[in-house]
C-alpha cells in the first residue's frame, strides 16, 4: 500500500475504491510485492543452487500458491490438506516438502505414497517410516541443533533446545542407527531459521554448527534452513537483511560443499518474508468512544480476523486511509469481539471519524490463515491485486457457511426432566 499525495493506492488502484467494491473487513494482497520479495531472495543467494519452498501455512490460498508456482517456487506444507491443495494447483510432488509436527505415521505414509518429499522431526516416526519403506524412500530429518538465538522470544524461539521442534542433537546416534538398521536414505538436513535471528553473524554461527552435523551423513542432496525470516513491519526493530545474509552465507556454503565432496542444494522455506508485507487488512471505523482517558476506535474486525496482536503482541502499522491529513490524535484501535480485543494501543493517527477506512498493514502472513468464526462472525473476503486489477480470490463467509456442518437433532426424548 502506497501513499501518493492524500490517497492510498495498491498498484494504482485507490484503496478506498477496493474497500467500496468488496466491502470490509477485507484482506488485500499485492502480487507485485510478493514477486519483489522472491526476486530479493534470489538476489541474495545468487551463486548457489537455491531452492525456495513457500511456507504456505502463512497464507493458504490457492491463488497465492499459483503465483508461487508461476515463479518456480516450491511448496512447504505442514498438513495433508496443504499438500493436497499444492498438488491440485499443479505443483509436482517432488517440489513439495511435507513437514508436519507431532502427527501419526499414517500422515507421513499418505504423503510419501503421493510422492512428495518427507521431512521427519522425531525418532518415533523416523523408525516407523524406516520399518515401512526401508530403502525405498529417502527422508529429510528436522534437527534441533541447540543453538541459542539472539532474542529470548519464548513463543517463537525455534533454535532453542527446549523447543518441541526437531530431533535433538543428543539423538544423532539414534538417527544414524535407525538409518543403518533399515538402510533408510537420509537426503536432507533441516532446521528452522527463526524470526528472532536478526543478523547474518548469528545466523552464520548457527549454520556452521549445522554444516558440522551434515558432514556425518553421506547421501545428502540439500541443506534446508527453513523459514521464519522476519520482515520490517515499521516497529523500529532490527530485521535480518536477506541480501546481505545471502552474500555472506553463499561462500560459506560453497566451502562446506567442497569439504563434503559435492554440490548440494540450499533450501529456504520463507512464508512471512514473501507475503507478510504484501497483505493489508481493510476495516471500517464503526464506533468512536471515550472511556476514562482512552479514545477508542472500534472497527468491524478483531482478533477473530487478526489474532497476532493479542496472541504474540505483534505490531501492525495502522493507517487512516480516509483522512490522512487529519489532525493527529492518540487512539486505541479495538475490534468488535466480546473479549479484550486490541489491534493497536495508543497509536498516533490522523483524526478518525466513524465510516473511515482503517488499514492494518503487514497482515499478509498468519492473518486470514489464523482467522476464525469466533462470536459467529464471518471471516473476511480476500482480494489479490495483480496486473493492476483487484480480483476476488475468496468469498466472505455467509450464515449458510456457519450452518453447513451442523446437524439439527431431535432432543425431546434425550432431555432428562
Amino acid at each position: 500500500m502506497q501513499r501518493i499525495d492524500n490517497q492510498y493506492y495498491i498498484q494504482g488502484i485507490r484503496v478506498e475504491d477496493i474497500a467500496q467494491q468488496f466491502g470490509t473487513p477485507l484482506y488485500v494482497y499485492d502480487a507485485d510485492h510478493i514477486l519483489g520479495q522472491i526476486n530479493r531472495f534470489r538476489q541474495g543467494f545468487s551463486t548457489v543452487n537455491l531452492q525456495i519452498k513457500y511456507a504456505c501455512k502463512a497464507l493458504t490460498n490457492i491463488n497465492i500458491m499459483k503465483l508461487m508456482l508461476s515463479q518456480g517456487v516450491g511448496l512447504d506444507t505442514v498438513s495433508l490438506s496443504e499438500m493436497r491443495m499444492g498438488l491440485e494447483v499443479g505443483f509436482a510432488p517432488q517440489d513439495i516438502v511435507f513437514t508436519p509436527n507431532c502427527v501419526g505415521i499414517e500422515e507421513l505414509i499418505e504423503a510419501a505414497d503421493l510422492g512428495v518429499r518427507i521431512n521427519i522431526e522425531n525418532l518415533s516416526n523416523l523408525e516407523k517410516f524406516a520399518q515401512h519403506y526401508g530403502s525405498q524412500i529417502p527422508v529429510c530429518i528436522r534437527l534441533n541443533p541447540h543453538i541459542a538465538t539472539q532474542n529470548n522470544a519464548d513463543k517463537v524461539d525455534w533454535w532453542h533446545n527446549q523447543s518441541k521442534f526437531g530431533i535433538s542433537l543428543d539423538q544423532m546416534k539414534d538417527v544414524k542407527a535407525i538409518a543403518q538398521q533399515y538402510s533408510l536414505p537420509i537426503n536432507g538436513i533441516h532446521i528452522h531459521s527463526s524470526s528472532v535471528i536478526m543478523t547474518p553473524e548469528v545466523f552464520l554461527k548457527g549454520a556452521e554448527t549445522v554444516f558440522e552435523i551434515a558432514l556425518g551423513f553421506e547421501n545428502l542432496e540439500f541443506i534446508d534452513f527453513g523459514g521464519g525470516i522476519k520482515v520490517n513491519v515499521g516497529d523500529g526493530k532490527e530485521v535480518i537483511d536477506i541480501v546481505e545474509l545471502g552474500q555472506q552465507l553463499d561462500p560459506v556454503f560453497q566451502a562446506f560443499c567442497q569439504k563434503y565432496g559435492r554440490t548440494l542444494e540450499l533450501w529456504f522455506e520463507p512464508g512471512r518474508f514473501l507475503v507478510g508485507n504484501a497483505g493489508t487488512l481493510l476495516t471500517e471505523c464503526k464506533v468512536r468512544k471515550r472511556n476514562g482517558g482512552t479514545e477508542f476506535v472500534g472497527v468491524d474486525s478483531g482478533l477473530n480476523h487478526l489474532i497476532r496482536p493479542m496472541m504474540y503482541d505483534a505490531y501492525h502499522e495502522i493507517v487512516n486511509v480516509s483522512n490522512p491529513e487529519g489532525a493527529p490524535q492518540k487512539y486505541t484501535v479495538v475490534g468488535n469481539i466480546c473479549e479484550i480485543d486490541n489491534l493497536g494501543k495508543d497509536r498516533q493517527l490522523p483524526e478518525v471519524r466513524e465510516g473511515d477506512i482503517i488499514a492494518l498493514k503487514s497482515a499478509g502472513a498468519y492473518g486470514y490463515s489464523m482467522a476464525s468464526t469466533y462470536n459467529s462472525r464471518f471471516r473476511p473476503a480476500e482480494v489479490l491485486v495483480i496486473n493492476g486489477e483487484a480480483r476476488l480470490i475468496r468469498k466472505r463467509d455467509t450464515y449458510e457457511d456457519f450452518m453447513r456442518n451442523q446437524i439439527d437433532v431431535t432432543l425431546e426424548n434425550s432431555i432428562t426432566q
